[in-house]
């Protein structure tokens, strides 16, 4: 099941990115959606390359194995964020890997990793990731 997660995270081109306000708030609002339970709903929001790789149903009983048990969140803040042009097993294109720091009710620090691809005009997750 993890594995599910690790959809997107190793790095093969990696530059220095300051970050952008819409690109850590479009990582916010689809975790915001994973936090409420909301499993299906960030799938939908999720990028078409990521929808072709997992399905709806894998998703959903993924975090409801991984993220559920969890529990509430009592903080988050980004850490890191890096621009690629190329990731492994995805198609070239521009992405952003956001990493944050996050405590749950259950947990008291774990690292989250989101990777975000530029879809037209638009930044959707591609990846997933707890540790």
């Amino acid at each position: 099941m993890r594995s599910l997660f690790l959809i997107l995270f190793l790095m093969v081109s990696t530059a220095s990115y300051a970050g952008n306000e819409i690109e850590t708030g479009k990582a916010i609002s689809w975790l915001e959606l994973v936090d409420a339970g909301n499993y299906s709903a960030s799938w939908d929001e999720a990028a078409p390359f990521f929808q072709e790789k997992v399905s709806s149903s894998q998703w959903v009983e993924a975090l409801n194995a991984v993220r559920a048990p969890l529990g509430d969140v009592t903080s988050r803040e980004v850490t890191s964020a890096t621009a690629h042009t190329i990731l492994p097993e995805a198609p070239p294109g521009e992405y952003i890997v956001l990493t944050l720091t996050t405590s749950y009710a259950n947990k008291a620090q774990a690292t989250e990793t989101v990777t975000l691809m530029r879809v037209g005009d638009d930044w959707r997750v591609v990846g997933y990731f707890i540790k």
